[in-house]
């Protein structure tokens, strides 16, 4: 049984009871889950030189840059519900984006996406969207694997970019990044459906008034329904951004801007 299915059974099975024992925040350390292997395992990135390929491996949430660009970001597709829409409407406004892609999504749905993705950047979002994090080096390099052969099949390019589900990121992500060449793209400006699904104006204004030189926008194009809600306005926060004066690039192109000078952070 895997860590997540038994963290699973405890909550659902066990943790009334042990929570009126001794208190819910004291489960996971009685249970081992905030003891993370020392020897490998999911956590340890820093004992294993000798897989390294690369100096270093950049985990990126935004770019330093004073250019006025933006890159917005889809993860979990494709999927027959949404991703047509977010392409037509990129295509529309000529906007490229970087999709961040679950691997049997794309192989079940390749169709959806073929020949549509030339001004658009695919990354690794894993195979099944797992949570890395829990995974070993070699599990994680499974998941990384399918993903980046089935881009590179349907796309006919090769990945540069690792997001992990959940935003979530143990040692062995980080050396199975590296081991792909990946950087790691996070963000810094999400799409916020449950705040404002009465207020759909104000999903736009949210992501229209925070977003700064450099920014990282996540949305998803595969997900509850309430996501639509977002992504129903993309149109009109495409087009309030362009009356900031920013413009929209891919995160690769992004990152190629980054002029690491020191700023504060984006704000949320």
């Amino acid at each position: 049984m895997s860590r997540r299915a038994v963290m699973r059974a405890a909550l659902f099975t066990g943790a009334g009871a042990a929570g009126g024992a001794v208190g819910m925040s004291k489960i996971p350390r009685l249970a081992g889950w905030d003891r993370p292997p020392l020897g490998g395992g999911y956590a340890a990135a820093a004992d294993a030189p000798e897989v390294l390929l690369n100096p270093g491996v950049m985990v990126r949430y935004y770019v330093r840059t004073s250019e006025p660009v933006v890159a917005f970001t889809f993860d979990d597709g494709p999927g027959p519900q949404w991703t047509p829409m977010v392409l037509d409407t990129l295509d529309e406004a000529r906007v490229p984006a970087t999709f961040f892609m679950v691997g049997r999504h794309l192989a079940t749905h390749e169709a959806l996406v073929r020949g549509r993705l030339d001004r658009h950047e695919v990354g690794n979002h894993s195979w099944s969207h797992d949570d890395l994090a829990t995974l070993d080096r070699p599990g994680v390099e499974r998941e990384l694997g399918r993903t980046h052969e089935e881009i590179e099949r349907v796309t006919g390019r090769a990945p540069a970019l690792l997001r992990p589900p959940y935003g979530h990121l143990g040692g062995s992500t980080v050396l199975a990044a590296d081991a792909f060449g990946y950087d790691i793209a996070l963000w810094s400006h999400q799409m916020r459906e449950r705040r404002f699904r009465d207020d759909p104006d104000g999903q736009v204004r949210d992501i229209v008034d925070s977003v700064r030189p450099g920014s990282i926008i996540l949305a998803h194009d595969v997900g509850k329904s309430l996501r639509l809600l977002a992504l129903t306005r993309l149109g009109a926060m495409i087009d309030g951004l362009r009356a900031r004066g920013f413009r929209f690039v891919t995160v690769s192109e992004l990152a190629a801007l980054d002029s690491g000078a020191p700023s504060p952070a984006p704000a949320h």
